[in-house]
């Protein structure tokens, strides 16, 4: 790949990459292992909420939490914990980070309060958070050939984007069959595997020059993410208020501070030169666009098939398997391109695709079945697929192997930080336009518990107009309904617009960013 000034390379003088060997493509799986089951659990409770919330009776602030804390956690700590891993050793950091998934998932799955779930959930987001840097960092030092590690790294991708659909449809089947709380142990016996293979399989590597590990920055970068996340959930749940706001703002100046001292330190959790090079940048921010607006959309989409068709889980996650599929196209896509065309037309085409997948989406009614929400999420994730393999290549091509962790880390908080925000930006976008119209169908018999309850969610309202007489209960569920769909069409034209933004962005600054053949199969 050249740099910035896209001048060709001259043919290489410099010993072949040594080749990987079954070995390290058996280790490749331990490794997509970890990847699925982490991002399995940012959307795993897409379909089991209304069975955990008729169990545990939760509120819907404690309900928003019990979605998003695991993501944002995980996106707090992916930083320090891959510069962690470059320093104690990117192997022993997995298999840590492996036997503490195991007894968080345990702990969730037995929860007995809403509060303790969110406990939980956060102990998973930590052990996620050490578990999933060394990964992808993993990969750069197992895959020295550029074709090689470029499959490799298509496989890792594959392996996160299918592991967040993956979620609701494993929910689905669980859910039909046993309680909530089995879609948490599914995770147990996988772990179980990574710790029995993860130390016969899979190199350890670590920089050979370690540096100081950062305390106070790894409590930096915490504390710049959680005041924004209880801003954001505060937004989300309507409290625009002197509170909120401050929160938000705290969290942007603590983040300004810890990439100042992050430039300032001698041993920095992230190398901020990595974000010199236009084409690291912007692949950062084009994965984190394009998690947002999956992540986003399997949330909203995930409500849509329960509340309004009334689907079971099972069926409603059955219907996901097109987009899955379509996915994998794009991947292949992306693979097949990257041969023969420059990174900027495949970025810029895919994002227009899945901008193109959200339109489609933003023309589901009350009345439209679950046909809108198929086509437009298949096309959606078509285009998904074609721009985070290459977006995530970059990211591994332009790191030095001695920060890769780091490197990775960034890739992997982009993923995970894009699809938190996703959930809460899109569903705060849909929550707010709810609440707007369903004030306007609300009965005037309502009492004021039931009423707050209608404004909170969909599902909340429908079970309250099943409480009232024939004609205000019947204006009640259609009314909310509409509401809902109005919601959701706002929220995903917003996702189309974002992605269309990124589009022109990502192809104005890797115009001149291209892959070498001359170095293919070297």
């Amino acid at each position: 790949m050249t740099g910035a000034s896209g001048a060709p390379t001259a043919p290489s003088t410099e010993t072949p990459p040594v080749r990987a060997t079954y070995e390290e493509w058996l280790g490749l799986v331990v490794i997509v292992l970890c990847c699925v089951l982490v991002a399995m659990d940012i959307s795993v409770l897409f379909y089991a909420v209304p069975f955990v919330s008729a169990d545990l009776t939760p509120s819907t602030s404690e309900v928003l939490w019990m979605m998003d804390i695991y993501g944002f956690l995980l996106a707090g700590l992916l930083i320090t914990m891959g510069a962690l891993g470059d320093r104690i050793g990117r192997r022993r950091l997995l298999l840590f980070g492996a036997a503490g998934f195991g007894v968080a998932s345990v702990l969730a799955a037995y929860s007995s309060s809403p509060e303790l779930l969110i406990a939980s959930r956060a102990l998973l987001g930590v052990a996620g958070a050490t578990l999933a840097p060394s990964t992808l960092s993993l990969i750069r030092n197992m895959f020295h050939d550029e074709g090689q590690r470029r499959a490799a790294v298509g496989l890792w991708t594959a392996g996160f984007a299918a592991g967040a659909m993956l979620g609701p449809i494993t929910a689905g089947v669980l859910l039909e069959h046993f309680w909530w709380g089995s879609v948490f142990l599914i995770n147990v016996p996988v772990m179980l595997l990574v710790l029995v293979l993860g130390p016969i399989l899979l190199p350890e590597f670590r920089s050979p020059s370690p540096e100081r590990f950062d305390l106070f920055s790894a409590g930096l970068s915490l504390a710049a993410v959680l005041p924004v996340v209880y801003g954001a959930k505060k937004f989300a749940e309507g409290h625009l208020d002197g509170t909120s706001v401050a929160s938000v703002v705290l969290g942007l100046a603590v983040g300004a501070l810890f990439i100042h001292r992050q430039r300032r330190s001698r041993d920095p959790l992230i190398d901020t030169r990595l974000f010199r090079d236009r084409a690291f940048s912007t692949a950062i921010v084009t994965t984190t666009v394009v998690q947002l607006a999956m992540l986003g959309m399997m949330m909203l989409s995930s409500q849509y098939a329960l509340s309004v068709l009334g689907l079971r889980p099972l069926v409603a996650s059955m219907w996901q398997l097109p987009a899955i599929a379509t996915l994998f196209l794009g991947l292949t896509l992306a693979g097949v391109l990257a041969q023969r065309i420059r990174p900027a037309f495949t970025v810029c085409t895919g994002l227009t695709i899945a901008a193109v997948g959200f339109a489609v989406m933003s023309l589901v009614t009350a009345d439209s079945g679950l046909a809108v929400i198929v086509v437009g999420s298949s096309i959606m994730t078509c285009g998904v697929g074609m721009v985070v393999l290459l977006a995530t290549d970059v990211v591994v091509a332009t790191a030095p192997p001695e920060r890769a962790g780091s490197a990775s880390a960034l890739s992997e908080t982009s993923n995970e930080f894009g699809g938190a925000i996703g959930i809460a930006m899109l569903g705060s976008i849909a929550l707010t336009v709810y609440r707007r119209e369903v004030e306007d169908v609300m009965p005037a018999q309502l009492s004021a518990e039931a009423g707050e309850a209608a404004r909170g969610t969909l599902q909340a309202a429908l079970e309250v107009a099943r409480t009232l007489p024939a004609p205000a209960g019947e204006a009640l569920e259609r009314g909310s309904i509409e509401a809902f769909t109005d919601g959701l069409q706002v929220a995903v034209l917003t996702g189309a617009g974002i992605l269309l933004f990124v589009a022109v962005v990502a192809a104005v600054a890797l115009r001149p960013v291209r892959i070498d053949p001359q170095r293919e199969g070297e």
